[in-house]
């Protein structure tokens, strides 16, 4: 190790693998061994878990869309929840779960009760809004434009349901009756109100009291393909395809052939040509979507996503900007915390601000676990407490500015646990592609998948 973490650090892990099942390697943790990968990617998995787990909001026991350890929130803003990163959150606790960090009776328990408030909050057409006040369940405003119905934050909360409900409809009675009651939300969830009357393509927002004013139209790539799948796969409120073909894929303008660093990316955002953007994403729309085959007309999603996530590393390697702290084990551009508050970063002489979002490559574990864990490993053992913290890596950090705050996001810390899950068995993958009306869908847009039958 270049550094050795302090001694409250090495003893909280230790007490950690003394009582994990299953890590029998770990029990004889001392100050001079060094942790083994798998043990360190369970206690990663771990800690981040306990962010959606011991530091949820009580009332609701959904994310809350922040928490810091400074305690430096912003006015009233402690118990916000967030529906997008509550949606990653639940697919967490599936894996705590399985991972015997909690019993399964305590997974369903806290479930049941997330589905009990999500059945009250307040909707829009049956779509969440993008925060809602936890104590209440009354929507809380994202911006002066913004306080309706939210369709992609939506679709991300609805994709970790609906993987909940394949893990738990073959259960007791109790569980069958959750996933019965996880079914009907969706079917309540009315996608195809949320277009422009005369254009094919889906709108992010809606409000009762400023209609579709903000008029942001969901047009690839980007983090929002989710949006398009649970839309065209809805058994009630289904758009038509030509909304994925005019829309989402503008009508063909997505394709890309642009080959940065020499990895090839076949899509583009909204016809700008680029090096392929912050890598959320890669993550967002496939927590639960398996890019693992998945192909339509526009692109090989694997093949995207593991080169949009290459060329994201190779820029940090290059580092043109030239900033301290980047390196072939750190590296990883996203949407994350700022120097100067909340920023998309990603390859780009504009864009890189110096900023390493730990999310970026432990979220891309599936497409490149060596790189991935060499920066898990390296983080871990050169910054010590500095960067991992009592819910995980910190959101992000800048070792050119000295700037390592203690702050998380949920949208952020989600992905960790549950894409180093799909990395190690697929546990999220495969429960939400064997969803019936997911695989409908898909077929419907023409895409092909090994989950199709």
């Amino acid at each position: 190790m270049k550094r050795l973490l302090g001694g409250y650090f090495l003893l909280a892990l230790f007490v950690f693998s003394c009582n994990q099942k299953n890590q029998n390697e770990v029990e004889g943790t001392s100050l001079e061994t060094r942790i083994s990968d798998d043990s360190l990617m369970t206690l990663v998995q771990y800690r981040t878990f306990q962010y959606f787990w011991e530091g949820a909001e009580p009332t609701s026991g959904l994310a809350r869309e922040r928490i810091h350890l400074d305690g430096d929130y912003p006015e009233n803003d402690q118990n916000v929840v967030t529906t997008g990163g509550s949606g990653f959150g639940i697919m967490s606790i599936l894996v705590g779960i399985e991972r015997g960090f909690i019993s399964r009776q305590e997974g369903f328990e806290r479930l049941r009760k997330i589905v009990n408030y999500l059945e009250k909050a307040d909707r829009f057409h049956g779509i969440w809004s993008h925060w809602i006040h936890g104590e209440t369940g009354k929507v809380k405003p994202f911006g002066s434009d913004d306080d309706g119905g939210d369709l992609v934050e939506s679709a991300f909360l609805m994709q970790g349901l609906l993987t909940v409900r394949q893990y738990f409809r073959d259960g007791t009675e109790e569980e069958k009756e959750l996933a019965t009651r996880i079914t009907k939300l969706y079917e309540e969830m009315e996608w195809s109100w949320y277009k422009r009357k005369n254009e094919n393509v889906l709108l992010w927002h809606w409000s009762p009291n400023i209609d579709f004013q903000k008029n942001h139209a969901l047009m690839g790539y980007d983090e929002t393909l989710i949006t398009y799948i649970l839309a065209a796969s809805s058994p009630t409120h289904a758009i038509d395809p030509i909304l994925y073909q005019e829309g989402w894929a503008r009508s063909g303008e997505i394709k890309n052939d642009s080959e940065p660093y020499g990895h090839l990316l076949e899509l583009k955002h909204n016809g700008a040509a680029e090096l392929g953007g912050p890598l959320f994403w890669a993550h967002y729309s496939f927590v639960g979507l398996d890019p693992r085959g998945l192909q339509d007309q526009y692109a090989d999603y694997w093949r995207q996503n593991v080169n949009h996530t290459l060329a994201n590393r190779a820029w940090c390697v290059e580092n043109p900007n030239g900033f301290e702290g980047y390196g072939e084990n750190s590296w990883g551009l996203t949407a994350s915390y700022s120097v100067n508050g909340y920023a998309a970063h990603a390859p780009g002489v504009d864009k890189d601000k110096g900023v390493i979002s730990p999310t970026a490559a432990l979220s891309s574990f599936p497409y490149t676990p060596e790189y991935s864990m060499e920066a898990m490993r390296y983080w871990f053992e050169e910054y010590g407490e500095k960067l991992f913290g009592k819910y995980g890596f910190y959101d992000a950090f800048s070792a050119s500015e000295n700037w390592f705050p203690q702050r998380y996001l949920a949208i952020d810390q989600g992905p960790i646990v549950v894409m180093i899950e799909n990395h190690r068995t697929g546990l999220l993958w495969d429960l939400f592609m064997s969803s019936p009306e997911v695989q409908e869908g898909l077929s419907k847009l023409e895409f092909q998948s090994p989950h199709l039958k």
